[in-house]
């Protein structure tokens, strides 16, 4: 059976795809659910229509990604921890502390997931790789100094 899909459905296709699925899972899943509906004419057009505003919505969040990117990598974060005499810290940088520092220092919104970083536990400069889209990755300098 020929279906539209409402949402993203796992591996199936994303938003406004028509595709072909058992009449089964059509019926007893998809359908009940909310995730997609019958196909005709009338919805295949429906569904190019789907299809265009998501592409626009995928190139806003591609130019919103990049202009983030160039903020971002040329601007230091800097982060208070309570360190020991060695430079160790009493716990680490986690990737929720490095997103509030962000928010704060540089005014741009980021998800906790976009962050790759094991935690950070010395005091000095890293490097952490944040990834807010598919295509842009970029490196962010975090400096963690001692906090008084």
């Amino acid at each position: 059976m020929k279906v539209v899909l409402r949402a993203k459905v796992g591996t199936l296709g994303k938003k406004g795809d028509v595709v072909e699925v058992a009449d089964g899972y059509a019926r007893n899943f998809l359908i009940p659910s909310g995730q997609a509906f019958k196909s005709s004419p009338g919805a295949e057009r429906q569904a190019e229509r789907m299809r265009q505003a998501r592409e626009l919505a995928d190139a806003k969040e591609l130019a919103d990604a990049k202009e983030m990117a160039s903020r971002l990598v040329s601007t230091p974060i800097h982060i208070a921890a309570r360190a020991g005499s060695e430079g160790r810290l009493f716990g680490s940088v986690t990737t929720a502390d490095i997103v509030r520092a962000v928010a704060e220092q540089a005014n741009v919104m980021l998800e906790r997931k976009a962050i790759d970083s094991d935690g950070i536990k010395e005091l000095g400069s890293h490097m952490v790789t944040a990834k807010p889209h598919p295509e842009v990755e970029f490196p962010i300098t975090v400096e963690v100094i001692a906090a008084d």
